[in-house]
């Protein structure tokens, strides 16, 4: 398991487990991620990772890229 932040560009992954207090993880599940869906690397642009989940394309920081294992 590694965070997604660290996780190859371009290729599907699946979340296996989100961290973080209940703040963030009602957050990060509004935007779709949720333990057993999958995530896919689209760029990292400097602290930012675009990500795929669900047909739909997401920013997130570093900080909070970091709170998804894959």
């Amino acid at each position: 398991m590694i965070p997604l932040s660290l996780a190859d560009p371009g290729e599907v992954q699946i979340i296996k487990k989100i961290g973080g207090n209940p703040e963030v993880k009602g957050h990060l599940e509004n935007l779709g991620f949720n333990v057993g869906g999958e995530v896919m690397i689209v760029n990292t642009l400097g602290e930012n990772t675009i990500v795929k989940v669900k047909e739909a394309r997401v920013a997130l920081s570093d900080g909070l890229a970091r709170k998804i294992m894959v």
